[in-house]
């Protein structure tokens, strides 16, 4: 597939200490074939700095594409992403969070597959390969690799990590899907909406994972992976009626 640009989606709430540190890696990152970035950062109502930060960075850089939409009342990641998904302009379109845990020197890791024909969609696998993964919490890697075990009993995947940010897609079949989780079951749901298209290709490659734990700003906690399960059922056995 002969790709040109890549499109960047970064929902934002309250990120402040990180979103100007990942706006510089994005910047620095050279990829493959010459392809360019368009940065879409969505500001999901924060109540700091961050919206105001990222005006700055694009002042500062107007050779760096950013564009910032802005919601005027927090909706959560998956209305975020939402809305950044379909101001999309490039043939892909990656998620990036606005924190430090991933990094976007592994964009091409990402790309390497679509652009060479054999995926439409690559997820970044937290769970296979030997880059770094920073060692954290025992019961959330547990809660991750249970929640990607339902997912692929309904979905007939045999993904590893179906809960990572990393999910590049063609933008064509991203924006083709009719998605409807505001918050942290957007995962869930791309995951089992994509096992319904037609012979779509999905691969997974391994990526390195910077964690923060809660103090650090972590934000998913039990409450979403019981959220998650849910989703798993509404779309997976109940998809039908979705």
């Amino acid at each position: 597939m002969h790709v040109t640009k890549l499109s960047v989606v970064i929902p934002v709430y309250n990120e402040e200490a990180t979103i100007l540190s990942i706006l510089d890696k994005i910047r620095e990152v050279r990829l493959m074939d010459d392809i360019q970035k368009e940065v879409i950062v969505v500001n999901d109502c924060s109540t700091d700095q961050s919206e105001q930060m990222v005006l700055s960075y694009q002042q500062s850089n107007p050779d760096f594409a950013i564009s910032i939409f802005t919601h005027d009342e927090n909706k959560g990641k998956g209305a975020a992403l939402r809305t950044g998904i379909s101001k999309a302009t490039g043939e892909c379109l990656i998620i990036q969070d606005a924190d430090l845990e991933y990094d976007p020197r592994e964009y091409d890791d990402l790309l390497r597959p679509v652009v060479e024909d054999f995926a439409d969609v690559v997820y970044g696998s937290r769970f296979m390969g030997a880059k770094p993964h920073r060692i954290l919490f025992f019961w959330h890697t547990f809660g991750n690799k249970f929640l990607t075990m339902l997912c692929n009993v309904v979905t007939n995947f045999n993904l590893t990590d179906m809960e990572t940010c990393y999910k590049l897609f063609r933008t064509e079949v991203v924006q083709g899907m009719e998605l409807c989780e505001s918050r942290f079951g957007f995962e869930p749901e791309v995951t089992i909406r994509l096992s319904r298209i037609p012979d779509l290709r999905l691969y997974e490659v391994g990526i390195s994972y910077y964690g923060r734990t809660y103090d650090e700003g972590k934000k998913i906690g039990a409450k979403d992976g019981f959220r998650a399960i849910w989703c798993i059922l509404k779309y997976g056995l109940f998809g039908r009626f979705f």
